[in-house]
């Protein structure tokens, strides 16, 4: 609570009968130590100090919530974005780049120079429809609104809004019939369209569900059980060298099935072209470089313009690894475990893109369940 005390010659046991003022010594709201002097009895320096303690008691903790909000309420967003950002230590350099891109194409312009004590559901909401008038496609609608969020939350819980400003926000709904997935048929005309390497890479995304760019850095020695293939890193596409693996730190990796189709083209490539410390590919003009995901979609797109191909609209070289996903889940396989395996985040992500690919759940459930109760 604080102390009292007299600055003179006598010793406390003298004070009740000394002439000099009584001083107490406290800390202030802000947590800095204070004096104040003048008190002529031992009981007001005591009611004094009192007095300061219940006042400390019922300013907010050490004035902490309302330094904030002065320090960061007035701050335009693109300021403390700027903070915020210098945090995101987890995140790899591409996604870094897919970041900045975000906020100088879609955020900043339209929120960057708002007050962060402005915000509220009506400013996202109209964030939202702004974007909506301007024709930004789904993914980038739903990609920049999650960017966004995550940087109002982190301004939240620094108590910078007495209600959150996404309470009551209907996002962006990410179509997941933009999500083409080749039939069986398409699949297999896809292997054997182009070269050896793009045979290998289907096989890859379409069989273990890997991204283009962990694909190309497909490694004998993560071959680890004759149906298991650990996916270790990437080829990052900002830095074009051996990478973490999206949303994971360094050193970490997910273990994903590898069905015999997929293995017996990884031996088989193995076979055919070699291997330097265990990797399959590498750059077709400079072997001591990874192979690059970029070549992969050029090759797509030359495959695409010869016509020979039946590809839907909206099918791009991603459409393997959705193929993967559809594969799993009309098999029954848990969502859980697909997303897991894909690499994903969160699992809302896997089930905001493939929820439409789920069994019907009700019908077969109450089977089974009645299964059990005539058994």
């Amino acid at each position: 609570m604080g102390s009292f005390f007299k600055e003179c010659e006598h010793s406390p046991s003298r004070w009740a009968k000394c002439l000099h003022p009584y001083k107490v010594r406290y800390r202030d709201v802000g947590g800095r130590q204070a004096e104040e002097s003048g008190f002529a009895t031992e009981d007001e320096a005591i009611n004094r100090l009192a007095t300061l303690y219940k006042a400390r008691k019922a300013a907010p903790r050490h004035n902490a919530k309302a330094e904030r909000i002065a320090k960061y309420g007035p701050m335009q967003l693109r300021e403390y974005t700027a903070e915020w950002k210098d945090g995101q230590r987890h995140l790899a350099p591409a996604s870094l780049s897919h970041l900045d891109s975000l906020l100088q194409h879609h955020i900043f312009p339209s929120l960057g120079s708002r007050r962060m004590s402005s915000f509220d559901h009506k400013v996202v909401d109209g964030f939202i429809r702004m974007m909506e008038r301007n024709g930004v496609g789904l993914a980038a609608q739903s990609n920049a609104f999650d960017k966004l969020k995550s940087i109002l939350l982190d301004a939240h819980r620094l108590g910078l809004f007495d209600d959150n400003p996404l309470e009551g926000v209907k996002p962006p709904q990410y179509d997941p019939k933009r999500a083409v997935i080749p039939s069986p048929e398409q699949l297999q005309a896809v292997r054997v369209a182009g070269d050896d390497t793009l045979t290998l890479l289907v096989d890859l995304m379409s069989g273990c569900g890997l991204r283009n760019a962990e694909a190309a850095a497909v490694n004998l020695r993560n071959l680890v059980a004759d149906d298991v293939y650990r996916v270790t890193e990437q080829v990052n596409q900002t830095t074009k060298t051996y990478d973490r693996l999206k949303h994971r730190k360094v050193g970490e990796y997910r273990d994903v099935p590898l069905p015999a189709r997929t293995r017996n083209t990884i031996e088989w490539y193995a076979d055919t072209y070699g291997n330097v410390d265990g990797y399959l590919l590498r750059h077709p003009r400079d072997p001591t470089r990874p192979f690059q995901p970029y070549l992969l979609q050029n090759q797509w797109q030359r495959l695409k313009r010869r016509g020979d191909l039946d590809i839907p609209d909206g099918m791009v070289i991603y459409s393997m690894r959705h193929f993967f996903a559809s594969n799993c889940l009309r098999h029954n396989i848990p969502i859980t475990d697909v997303a897991e395996w894909m690499g994903h985040n969160s699992i809302e992500i896997t089930f905001k893109i493939y929820r439409h690919l789920m069994p019907g759940s009700i019908g077969s459930a109450a089977k089974l369940l009645d299964l059990g109760l005539t058994a």
